[in-house]
Order: C-alpha cells, then structure tokens, then sequence
C-alpha cells in the first residue's frame, strides 16, 4: 500500500476510534446526569463522583441545574452551581464566576448543607486570588476553614475543603510575600493532601512550596518541588499542570542564569496553554517568554512577548502579572540604555504592586489571622474546660485538683505565647522601623548636590560631552539604588554594580585622580551569594572622603573578593589615603565625624539583622596600615560575610 494511502487509511481510523470514544464519553456523562437526578444524592461525595466526567462541560452542568430546579432538588442545585463557577472561572470569567459561586452558597445556607458551604466559600476566595482582591478572598478562605474545622465529624470533604482552605491562604501569604508563613500553611494543607492521597492537591501544594522557596532564593529546593509537582501533574496527564510547572522551573533557570533552558521549558507551554483558555496562565507564559528571550539579549522579540503578556494581565485585571510585566520591560530597556522608559517602567510596576501589596493589606491579614488564631486558642479552652467538668463527676477530690492544676498550666503556657508573640511583633517593628532608617541614611545629600552642580558647571563651560557622560553615570546609580531599596537583600554581583557607578562619579569629580580596581576570586558565583543592598557604600565613602580627598599624590582604592572558605566571603576595601589618626586632625572632616560613625553605626545594625538567622555572624575589622617608619599606607576594611 502507497505512503499516501496508508496516512489516509490510519487517519481515518484514528478519526473514526476519536468519534466512537467522544460519543461513549458523552453517553457516560448523560447517563450519570440521569443517575444523580433519579437517586437526588444527599451526600456531597456522591455528587462529586457522578459529576467528575463532566466538569469541563457547559452543557451538562447548565442541565444539572437546570433539571435539579424542576424536580426541587436544592442540593444538585447548589452543586452545579459551583460547578459552574468553577468552568468560568477557568476561561477568565471572573465576574460570571463570582455571581454562579454565591448563588451557589446561598442555596447550601438555605438546606444548610455544611459541605457544599465550605466548598462554595473556598471557591469564591480563588476567584478573588485570581483578581488580586486580597481582603476578599482571605475572609472567603478563613470562614471555609473555621466551618469545617468546628464539625465533629470529618468527611472527606470536609478534609478536602481545609487542605483547599490552608492552601489558598498559602497562596495569599505568598502575594505578602511573608513566605515562610506561606511555606508553613502548604505543609500543612500536604499532611491532608497524603492522608487523602490526592495527586491534584500533591501536585498544587508542591508547586505553591517551591515559589515559597524561589523567592527566598533557595532554588535548589524550588527544583526538587517543583519537580515533584510535575511528576504527580504527569501521574494526572494534566496539561495545565504542565504548563504551570514548567514556567516555574522556568524563571528558577532564568534566576539562575539560564536563560537558554529556561527558554526550552517555557516555549513548550505557549500552544498548550492557548488551547486550554485560561489567560491568567497564557498571560504568565507570554511574560517568561519575553523576560526569556531578553536575558539571551533578543530584545526585539523580548519586548514583543512582553508586551503581549502586559495587555493580557491588563485586560483581565491580573495586577501581578501586570507589574511583573512592567518589571522585565523596565530590565529590557535598561539593557539597550533608553533609561527614560526604563525609568516609567519601574514606576508603573511599583504603583500596581502598591494597589494589592500595601501597609493596609498587611495589618488587614495580621488582624484576621490574629483574630481567627484567638477564636482557635478560646476554642481550645473551652474544650478542656467541658473536659474538666466531666472529669470531676468520675474523679475524687485529689483527681479534681490535679486538673485544675493542668488548666492553669495550659492557660499559663497560652498567655506565655500571647506575650512572645506581642514580643515578636513588636521587634518586627523595631527591626523594620531601623532598616527604613538605615536605607534613608545611606547616600549622602551632599553627594547627590554636588554631582547635579557637576553637571550644572560643565554645560555652563560648554563641556557638553564631558556633562552627558557624568549624567549617565549618574542616572544609572540613582536607577540602581532605586531598585535596591526596594528590596531587603541583592546580589553581590548587583551590590558591586552599583559601588562601581558610584565610585565613578567620585571619581570624575575628582578629576580621575582615583585608580579604582575591583579584584574578584574566578571560582565565586557573584549573583548566587545575597548581601543586605546598600551595604558596602558607607565604607567606600569614607576610603574616598575621609582617605583620599585629603591625600596628596597618587590615589587608589581596592575592592577584593574571596571565598575563605564554604561558611565565608571575604570583601576587603583597601585605600592608600592619610588614615584614621591623620583624618581626625583636619578641622573640616571633623565637621562630619559624627556622620560617619552614624553610617557605620546603622551598617553594623543591618549586618547583625542579616545575620541573626544565619549559622554564623558577620566578622568586621578596620586595620591601619603603616610603613616600618610608622607612616600611613592608609585604611583596609575587612568584611566576612556568612553564606548559610
């Protein structure tokens, strides 16, 4: 049989097997439809059994509801309505979803049917999650959680409802970006999910773990669980599940400094997630594939996904997406120097995340977690004291006392609780109310009013060329210690980027009398190793102020970095200017001696914060150098950073 013939042939089969299998799918789903409203299922496990081959269909689940309200059966009423809300949702239709989800509640409220209450509450909060109304969708997921752990008895729904519950205010602890709470509530929601031996529920809440762990920046553990989510989305054959999983180890690669594999995973998911529907993911895939393309520096086709992306996010009022998207086309920029859009970029990314990450949010999310764990803890007190009534009417006197003994310790330890935890909050505020102040104290005004009165008196002295080049030096540090200050810590690799734009103004207003070099160990991963931003600048400054601007003759300044060892980084500042003894004695300098041991001061303060959950602390020492006659070689600070 020719090639031709036998293609046809196969096609025709493969055509004819694909009818056959649509046509008895389709005969299952009507023939369980018949089922459930013959039998009017009271039990939500039932439903969810006889519905599962026709959840992705419309139709069938508009017929549900549709012929559960002709025959009055409220609770197959209730559930296709959640069905329903849960299909829109899935094609971005939120508002739509909203409104099928409450009516939905309303109907389990009116035959007070606990289940279907908690699983309506639960599914209305991810629709909120999806559009980033955080308020609304952690009140959502905390009623679900408090309704179903207040029933005596545990159903398997009622199980599945607090592990869907754990992981979605997992999910908003991650918006926070407070991470380690979020890390706290997927393990929990995973003890439920292998109790139950869900690969869904396994499949999510490894995924949501290793985001908790990528924005920590311990990626290797962000592969292993991602990795993990795959596998058990495979165990599905879930294309979504595909698509989620492979854009997240995607932008761990791209963290990496893989951009070429992370290129490979996420280009596999674009068609994959077009045919499923779902913009919130087609959405995320366009922004990788930019953010992929212009690490590889293919800028043209990184703006085009980029901006793809960005319309999506915009359209469908996905806020993260949206500034994430702003982010990468401000990076993108920055890298072809056009630092104006570069600039309006940055400052548009920041105005969304203020609209759903802001100081309102937080307290809203602390109030409510407080308030429920407070519910929990009066919960738990009334419990024992039911147990210690009855255990009075069994026991004798001595029996009696021994209880109330045990009651008081148990109410004891929960008051030493409360008082740790009123402790914490209130170091929180002390730790973050410093660092605000340690990063307004970081660059000197005067150093910001001299470099613009630089500028100024070279265009009034038509050096035009000479004013342009201090201006884009300028520009970019200021853009840099932007971007720093909005995160707690950098890289070092971005740390030194920024130390080196700004001893390069210094350098041009001291007519580039400085011989800057920067002296850096082959075998370190600069951008894997995170150190507080802004943290070498006061050093580097008082080595150019108070060292070299006094010096006469030849000046130099030298940054070293080694690895002493697997615990250690060892940065090392060295200056050849008067030193420490010979700057106190000049009359101007003395005039900012209080500055300066402010600045170094608040910099020991931020490296004890850095520190304090590491394994080892930070080592600081300030050597004056002498020659064999006792003359200043100048100043070398020696900074040993912990890397664990």
């Amino acid at each position: 049989m020719p090639q031709f013939y036998r293609l046809t042939y196969f096609s025709c089969i493969l055509l004819l097997l694909g009818n056959i299998l649509i046509g008895n799918a389709q005969k299952s789903s009507n023939e369980n439809l018949k089922l459930i409203l013959k039998e009017k299922y009271k039990a939500y496990d039932s439903l969810q059994k006889y519905t599962a081959l026709f959840k992705k269909d419309s139709a069938s689940i508009n017929s549900l509801i549709r012929e559960s309200k002709k025959i009055s059966y409220k609770l197959g009423e209730s559930y296709g309505e959640n069905m329903l809300g849960i299909y829109l949702r899935d094609n971005s239709k939120y508002k739509q979803a909203l409104h099928h989800h409450n009516k939905s509640l309303s109907i389990a409220l009116n035959i007070k049917n606990v289940e279907m209450q908690v699983s309506a509450l639960n599914m209305t909060g991810v629709v909120y999650r999806r559009i980033d109304a955080v308020r609304s969708a952690l009140d959502k997921h905390n009623s679900a959680l408090k309704l179903a752990e207040s029933q005596p008895v545990q159903t398997q729904a009622l199980t599945k409802g607090i592990s869907i519950s754990l992981n979605s205010i997992g999910n908003i602890y991650l918006l926070l970006r407070d991470y380690k709470a979020a890390e706290n509530y997927f393990k929990r929601a995973l003890i439920y999910e292998r109790a139950s031996g869900s690969n869904l529920g396994l499949a999510i809440n490894y995924a949501n773990l290793g985001i908790a762990y990528e924005e920590r920046g311990k990626f290797d553990e962000a592969i292993y669980n991602y990795e993990k989510s795959l596998y058990h989305n495979n165990l599905m054959d879930s294309d979504l599940g595909r698509v989620i999983c492979n854009n997240s180890l995607g932008q761990v690669y791209l963290k990496q400094g893989n951009p070429t594999l992370a290129l490979k995973l996420i280009e596999s998911t674009i068609e994959t997630a077009k045919s499923i529907g779902d913009k919130f993911y087609i959405s995320l895939a366009y922004i990788n594939l930019g953010w992929a393309n212009s690490e590889l520096g293919r800028h043209t086709e990184g703006e085009k996904y980029l901006i793809t992306g960005m319309n999506m996010a915009k359209e469908n009022d996905f806020k993260q997406f949206l500034s994430m998207a702003y982010l990468h086309l401000s990076d993108l920029n920055a890298a072809i120097d056009n630092y104006k859009k570069a600039l309006e970029f940055q400052r548009l990314s920041q105005k969304v995340q203020e609209e759903y990450l802001n100081e309102a949010n937080h307290k809203y999310v602390s109030d409510l977690i407080m308030k429920y764990d407070s519910e929990q803890k009066k919960n738990t007190i009334n419990l024992l004291e039911q147990q210690n009534i009855f255990a009075a009417k069994e026991l004798d006197q001595s029996r009696k006392s021994f209880i109330l003994v045990l009651a008081v310790f148990f109410l004891f330890l929960i008051l030493l609780f409360i008082l740790y935890r009123h402790y914490h909050l209130k170091s929180q505020k002390r730790t973050l109310s410093a660092e605000q102040k340690l990063m307004r104290s970081q660059m000197n005004p005067h150093f910001i009013f001299n470099a613009l009165l630089s500028i100024r008196i070279y265009l009034q002295n038509h050096n035009v060329t000479e004013a342009m080049e201090y201006l884009n030096q300028f520009s970019k540090l200021i853009r840099s210690i932007l971007s720093s200050s909005l995160e707690k810590e950098i890289s070092l690799d971005e740390e030194l980027e920024t130390m080196r734009l700004y001893i390069n103004i210094e350098n041009i207003r001291f007519c580039n009398e400085i011989d800057y070099h920067l002296n850096i160990d082959p075998e370190i991963n600069l951008k894997a190793i995170k150190i507080p931003s802004l943290i070498l600048q006061p050093f580097v400054e008082n080595a150019i102020w108070h060292g070299l601007q006094s010096k006469e003759g030849y000046k130099k300044l030298d940054i070293s970095i080694t690895k002493k060892n697997s615990n250690f980084v060892n940065i090392t500042i060295a200056d050849n200017g008067i030193g420490r003894k010979e700057t106190t004695k000049i009359d101007v300098e003395k005039l900012n001696t209080q500055k300066k041991s402010i600045g170094i001061s608040l910099t020991l303060k931020r490296l004890e914060n850095f520190s304090k959950n590491m394994k080892y602390t930070y080592k600081l020492n300030i050597i004056d150098l002498y020659n064999d006659y006792y003359d200043s070689l100048g100043t070398q600070v020696e900074l040993d950073l912990p890397l664990n």
